[in-house]
């Protein structure tokens, strides 16, 4: 472990830019790089952590969505998107006000198990 860098201003851009080029090639949100580089090496609460995660995916999104949508080789349906949007703006809501009352060892214990339960997925799919 590389310990606390959380006053070290380039650690954040080179995250940034991990988070970015990993989300935009295999379309993933950022969370799975920045949680836990902000847990792990920065010292940063769960909850926090968390929150700068789904803080920095919206602008990263949006560019991200744009560069597909701008492609003619992806066909992107519109009605699939708003149904996707709709479910999920709801389901932040619901997630949000969930992770507000579980501690925080719980959420990263949940967090953990998502990425195993993913990866073990991905593989054996």
């Amino acid at each position: 472990m590389i310990g606390p860098v959380s006053s070290e201003w380039w650690f954040f851009v080179v995250l940034g830019v991990c988070a970015g080029v990993i989300s935009g090639t295999l379309g993933v949100g950022s969370g799975i790089i920045v949680v836990p580089s902000l847990v792990l090496l920065c010292s940063f609460e769960q909850k926090a952590a968390q929150g700068t995660a789904l803080a920095v995916m919206v602008p990263m999104a949006l560019v991200g969505a744009i560069r597909y949508w701008r492609n003619p080789q992806v066909e992107l349906n519109g009605i699939v998107i708003l149904l996707l949007v709709m479910g999920a703006v709801a389901g932040a809501l619901a997630g949000t006000a969930r992770a507000g009352r579980l501690p925080g060892g719980t959420l990263r214990k949940l967090f953990a198990l998502l990425l195993i339960v993913a990866a073990v997925r991905m593989f054996t799919a």
